[in-house]
């Protein structure tokens, strides 16, 4: 299986990075990354793209992909409706729509959160454009396409937070979410089981397209089964 990655260097994107790579069925992982990940292996394979709106200059790199592993996002904090529109669903769907151009029996992945509007029409910005972000990739003639929606998500293996206040953030509340998992596991899954979740449905499917934390950590386990 070839599978194509976005977001490699965020927390996220190591772990599914980090699956990828362990994973007998990958041959091939290309991420597609504005910096280095600094992660040397024989799957991997990167380029180095900075306009993420933009992919005329690498389109042949994305053609005869099985798997796309979207894992690019951030935080609204701050942000107006335009650019977090902009940052959100713009920069998803011009990578979908370079992606199925080359790869049209492609399995898309996205990475969206927990609480996301599939109305698209609520009050909470972030998630309606999140929401009008799944919708359209779900519309997308896409072999097959599916919407993670984690709560929380507790970085394994040496993972890390990429941003400097979140990799703060994540050392203060690592034991917490240690305790939360055991207490209330559907609110908390890890970066190990987004990762072989992902894997998972790209290999065979799932019985719905948007699932949560507990569908996430459910078939991670059933991978491993």
């Amino acid at each position: 299986m070839k599978v194509i990655l976005f977001g490699a260097t965020g927390m996220v994107g190591q772990g599914v990075l980090r699956e990828c790579l362990l994973d007998p069925d990958v041959t091939l992982v290309l991420a597609v990354v504005r910096t280095s990940t600094g992660q040397h292996h024989p799957k991997l394979v990167e380029v180095l793209h900075q306009d993420f709106f933009d992919y005329a200059a690498i389109a042949d790199r994305l053609a005869d992909f099985d798997a796309c592993f979207f894992c690019l996002g951030v935080s609204s904090a701050g942000m107006s409706e335009a650019r977090y529109r902009r940052v959100t669903y713009d920069l998803t769907l011009a990578a979908a729509r370079a992606l199925l151009e080359r790869s049209p029996a492609v399995t898309f992945v996205y990475v969206s959160g927990l609480g996301t509007d599939s109305t698209a029409r609520g009050r909470i910005m972030w998630a309606r454009i999140k929401g009008e972000t799944e919708n359209a990739l779900l519309a997308m003639p896409f072999r097959a396409a599916y919407m993670f929606r984690p709560a929380m998500i507790q970085p394994l293996h040496g993972v890390t937070p990429k941003a400097g206040m979140m990799r703060a953030f994540h050392a203060v509340i690592a034991p917490l979410l240690a305790v939360l998992k055991a207490v209330a596991p559907r609110y908390v899954t890890t970066t190990e089981n987004v990762g072989r979740a992902m894997l998972a449905v790209a290999k065979r499917g799932a019985p719905k397209p948007v699932l949560e934390s507990s569908d996430i950590d459910r078939i991670a386990r059933d991978l491993s089964s």
